[in-house]
């Protein structure tokens, strides 16, 4: 039975975002979908001693185009960011462990495109950080057609899964008839039960991008975000 997710990609995801990829066998982006303001594709939350803080790379507000097309033509968020999580972070016990694996990519790379910086910080981070062994794809290989749940079967289809695994959000508009009858059983991720880490600045909070988890705790990462459940 081959298990797989077909996600947008998303810019320094939570820790669930991992959570779904460790699961399944094959990881497909589906970026060639259309661009949403405001939303996880270009940022996410750290903390901060002021609280919660939204770190967002400018792409504009023009939602005529699909994520993949969202170009970032100024490179000035990207030494922004890296200060803002350095100003933060610097005290965490992990902090100097992956300091030049995030400075390399914010300080010594040019990102032109939404699409390639998520995707690169993604499976960078599940393969090198975390370990994860799931295979990555992309949508666009398999030139789907259709709208919303056909498309998505169809993306699943040529993908030769047999488990869909979902996550929750998606559970208000999802057609599982569709997706039964084309021999492809549907599951929903549980985000419930992580355990809370040592983090700064309380109170704790879950929903904040995993470089968050990776500072505070460092190898011990994965533990918090499935290991926990194999105890």
């Amino acid at each position: 039975m081959k298990t797989v997710a077909v996600i947008q990609s998303n810019y320094i995801p939570w820790k669930g975002y991992f959570d779904i990829i460790h699961d399944v066998d094959t990881f497909i982006f589906y970026d060639d979908v259309q661009f949403t303001k405001n939303s996880w594709r270009n940022r996410n939350k750290i903390k901060s001693s002021n609280g919660t803080n939204w770190i967002s790379i400018p792409v504009g507000t023009d939602l005529n185009r699909l994520i993949c097309e969202v170009a970032i033509s100024d490179r000035r968020w990207q030494e922004k960011h890296w200060k803002t999580i350095e100003q933060f972070y610097k005290k965490t016990s992990y902090f100097k462990l992956y300091k030049d694996f995030f400075s390399e990519i914010y300080l010594d790379q040019t990102w032109e495109n939404l699409s390639e910086l998520n995707q690169h910080l993604v499976k960078r981070i599940s393969t090198e950080l975390l370990g994860i062994k799931t295979k990555f794809e992309d949508s666009r290989s398999y030139q789907s057609h259709g709208t919303k749940t056909d498309r998505l079967v169809e993306v699943l289809t040529k993908a030769g899964a047999n488990i869909y695994l979902s996550g929750p959000a998606a559970e208000s508009y999802m057609n599982e008839n569709l997706l039964r009858e084309n021999g492809i059983i549907l599951k929903y991720k549980n985000y419930a039960g992580y355990p809370e880490y040592p983090q700064l600045y309380p109170p704790f909070q879950h929903d904040v991008s995993i470089i968050d988890l990776l500072f505070n705790v460092g190898p011990e990462t994965p533990y918090y975000i499935w290991g926990w459940r194999e105890k």
